[in-house]
Order: structure tokens, then sequence, then C-alpha cells
């Protein structure tokens, strides 16, 4: 009986425990390659933060462009 045992246990290492750390880790390193439901959110926040900072930055060098015509030279 603890021969058996021990020839269950060799066959469990050699060939069901390979396959299952490999697909374990193939599992997770697709999961790790597409964006989460938060990162997505998190991504479009920023872009539309992007956009309305773009715009105030417009908004300013009209301004500045108005107020002070030579600023883009002295900087």
């Amino acid at each position: 009986m603890p021969q058996e045992a021990i020839v269950v246990a060799i066959i469990f290492m050699v060939i069901v425990a390979p396959v299952w750390i490999i697909f374990h880790y193939v599992t997770k390193w697709r999961i790790a390659k597409t964006l989460s439901v938060d990162d997505e959110q998190m991504l479009s926040d920023l872009w539309h933060s992007a956009g309305k900072m773009e715009d105030r930055i417009r908004q300013l060098e009209k301004i500045l462009d108005a107020e002070a015509p030579g600023w883009r030279s002295k900087a």
C-alpha cells in the first residue's frame, strides 16, 4: 500500500502539478493583459481631465496673446 501511494504521489508531482501550475499562470497572464473595469474608468477620467486641461491652456494662451503679445519669445 505505501508503494502505491508513493507511485501516485510521483505521478501527481511529475504530470498533474506542472500542468496545473502552467495553466494557473497562463490564466493569470491573460487576466493581467486586459484592463479591469476600474482601470477603464480611471483611464476615461484621465482622458476627460486632460481634455479640460488642454482647453484651459488654450484659453490662457489666448489671454496672454491679447495682454502680453511677446510672451512666447520670452520663454
